[in-house]
C-alpha cells in the first residue's frame, strides 16, 4: 500500500519489474494483497456474468481464472485485469440457448484465434479511428443490456426477492463511504447470504443455477463436428466477441497507461488476449477481456504495478472457489442482481445524458451516441452497435467537413485576354468533390478558365474524377481549362490518375 507514496521516484521500467518486486517484500506484499483483493471482487461478477450468458457458474470462475492468469505472462499491459466480462457474455450468450454448450465454448476458441489474428495485423491502431461519442454510446448501451439482463431474476420471484435486492443496493452504496478496504459488492454478497441461511429465506440461489467446481479445471474440446456449417454457426458471433473483447481491453489499457504513468504494447495486449481465450476455451471457460473496475481495484486502489497482481488474482480465484464452493452455493440470486444493478448504473456515462451536457454538445455527436445506444439494445451486440456508430460518425464527420469547401468566381482580364478564375478552397474528397462540378458556370463563361486549388488539397479518386469531368465539360463547349496551385501530394495523384477516371484526356 505505500507503493504511491513512492512511486514518483521510479522509473517506468522499475515500477513495471517483476524482478525487482519479487526481491523487494514491501512491494510484493503490495502485490499479494492487490490480488487478494480482485479476486474477492472478480467471485461475485464471474458468477453473475456466468448467469448472463446462460452457462454454470464454474464456467465464468474457471474463465477468470485462466483468462488472468494466462494474461500476466501474454498480456501487453501489467497489472491490467482480464476475466469474465459482462460485454463479451452479452455477444455470446445467445450461441447457448440455440446450440449448446460445446458450440459455445468452440466459439470462445475461434474468437481467440480471430484475436491473435487481429493483433497481428495491427488492429490496435485502428482504435485511434473510434470517435468518443461511439466510446460513450457503447459504455451506455453496456450498462442498458446488463440492467435488462437482470429484468428475469426479478420477475414471476418470492417477493422476499425484492427487499434483499434493496438492501443489497443499499450496502454497496452506502459502504464505500465509510471503508473501502473490502469491495462492497462482496460485503452485500456475504451479508444477504448470512441473512438467507440465518432467516431460512426461500429465494433462488446461485446452488440451484448449477453445480460449483470442486477440482481444477481440466481440459476441454468441444464435441463439435469440424465442418464449415459449424463455422458458419459460430463465427458471427466469434467475431462480435473477438471485436468487443478487444475494444474494451485496448480502452481499459488507456487507461491504465493514464494512472500509471506508463506505455503499454497495444499490439501484444491484442494477439496476448487472443491466446487467452484460446487457453480458456480449451479448459472450459467462457472467455472474457479486461475489466475496468477489477483494473481500478489494482492499479489505483491498491497500489499494483506488475503482473504478479494479476497471476495471483487468478490462482486465488480458483483457491477460494475450490475452497468455499458449498457456501458460494448458498448466495442468493438476489444478492447477484444488486451487484449487477450497481455495475449497470456505475458503467452508465450520466453525464452523457445531462441536460447540460446535451445543450453543448453538438447535435451530431449526440446523434452518433444514441445511434450507437440504439442499435446495440435492439440486437444486443456490443460489436454491431459499435461499428454502425462509427459509421454514423463517419458520414456526419463527412457532411459538415464537405461544407467547409467554397468556390469564388471572378473574371479577370490580363493582357487584354479575359478570363474565368475560379478559387477553391477547403479539403476536397468524395463528400465535398462531389458538388464541385456544379460550382462552374460552363455555357456563360469565357473561353479559358483557370482553377485555383492552391488553398486545396486533393484527396481520393473522386476528387480527380471531379476535375475531370469539369475539364470535359469544358472542352464540350471548346473552352480551354488550366489547374493551377497543385501542393505535391496533391499533384502526384492528379499526374497518376488523371485522364483515367471518366474517359477524359
Amino acid at each position: 500500500m505505500t507503493v504511491a507514496a513512492h512511486a514518483p521516484t521510479l522509473t517506468p521500467e522499475q515500477r513495471q519489474s517483476v524482478l525487482r518486486t519479487l526481491r523487494s517484500p514491501r512491494l510484493l506484499r503490495t502485490e499479494v494483497l492487490a490480488g487478494l483483493v480482485v479476486a474477492l471482487a472478480l467471485i461475485p461478477e464471474a458468477i453473475a456474468f456466468s448467469l448472463i450468458a446462460g452457462v454454470d457458474p464454474r464456467i465464468g470462475l474457471f474463465a477468470s481464472f485462466t483468462m488472468a492468469v494466462s494474461i500476466a505472462f501474454v498480456g501487453g499491459r501489467p497489472a491490467m485485469i482480464s476475466a469474465a466480462t459482462a460485454a463479451t457474455a452479452l455477444v455470446i450468450a445467445p450461441l447457448v440457448k440455440t446450440h449448446g454448450l460445446d458450440y459455445f465454448i468452440a466459439a470462445v476458441i475461434l474468437a481467440g484465434i480471430f484475436q491473435i489474428i487481429l493483433g497481428v495485423l495491427g488492429v490496435a491502431k485502428l482504435m485511434r479511428f473510434i470517435p468518443r461519442s461511439v466510446m460513450v454510446g457503447f459504455v451506455n448501451a453496456l450498462a442498458i443490456l446488463i440492467f435488462t439482463s437482470q429484468l428475469p431474476e426479478l420477475i414471476g420471484v418470492p417477493w422476499l426477492v425484492y427487499p434483499l435486492v434493496a438492501a443489497g443496493l443499499v450496502i454497496i452504496f452506502l459502504l464505500p463511504r465509510i471503508t473501502k478496504v473490502v469491495p462492497a459488492p462482496l460485503v452485500a454478497i456475504i451479508v444477504l447470504t448470512a441473512a438467507a441461511v440465518v432467516f431460512a429465506i426461500n429465494v433462488p440461489t446461485v446452488g440451484g443455477k448449477g453445480e460449483l467446481p470442486e477440482s481444477l479445471p481440466s481440459l476441454f474440446f468441444p464435441n463439435v463436428p469440424l465442418t464449415f456449417e459449424t463455422f458458419q454457426i459460430i463465427a458471427p458471433f466469434a467475431a462480435g466477441m473477438a471485436v468487443v473483447g478487444l475494444m474494451e481491453s485496448l480502452m481499459t489499457a488507456k487507461l491504465v497507461d493514464d494512472v500509471t504513468d506508463t506505455h503499454s504494447f497495444k499490439t501484444r495486449e491484442s494477439w496476448g488476449q487472443g491466446v487467452a481465450n484460446v487457453i480458456t476455451g480449451f479448459f472450459g471457460g467462457m472467455g472474457g477481456c479486461a475489466m475496468v473496475g477489477q483494473t481500478m481495484i489494482n492499479v489505483k486502489a491498491s497500489g499494483a504495478r506488475t503482473r504478479i497482481s494479476t497471476f495471483l488474482a487468478g490462482v486465488f480465484v480458483l483457491v477460494l472457489v475450490v475452497a468455499l464452493g458449498d457456501i458460494v452455493a448458498l448466495i442468493p440470486m438476489a444478492a447477484l442482481v444488486a451487484v449487477m444493478i450497481f455495475v449497470s448504473i456505475a458503467t452508465f456515462d450520466w453525464h452523457s445524458i445531462h441536460p447540460r451536457t446535451l445543450k453543448r454538445m453538438p447535435k451530431s455527436e449526440t446523434t452518433v451516441m444514441l445511434a450507437t445506444v440504439v442499435l446495440t439494445v435492439a440486437t444486443h451486440n456490443l460489436a454491431i452497435g459499435v461499428i454502425f456508430g462509427v459509421i454514423v460518425a463517419m458520414v456526419a464527420f463527412a457532411r459538415r467537413v464537405a461544407h467547409f469547401m467554397s468556390v469564388e468566381r471572378t473574371i479577370e482580364d490580363h493582357f487584354g485576354e479575359t478570363f474565368a478564375k475560379y478559387k477553391v478552397s477547403g479539403e476536397l474528397f468524395f463528400a465535398s468533390s462531389n458538388d464541385l462540378y456544379m460550382q462552374f458556370e460552363y455555357a456563360e463563361d469565357p473561353d479559358r478558365i483557370v482553377i485555383d486549388l492552391y488553398d486545396s488539397h486533393l484527396w481520393d479518386a473522386s476528387t480527380i474524377a471531379a476535375l475531370d469531368s469539369i475539364a470535359a465539360k469544358y472542352h464540350s463547349y471548346g473552352k480551354e481549362v488550366e489547374v493551377e496551385g497543385l501542393n505535391s501530394a496533391s499533384a502526384a495523384i492528379r499526374e497518376r490518375l488523371g485522364g483515367m477516371l471518366t474517359g477524359a484526356h
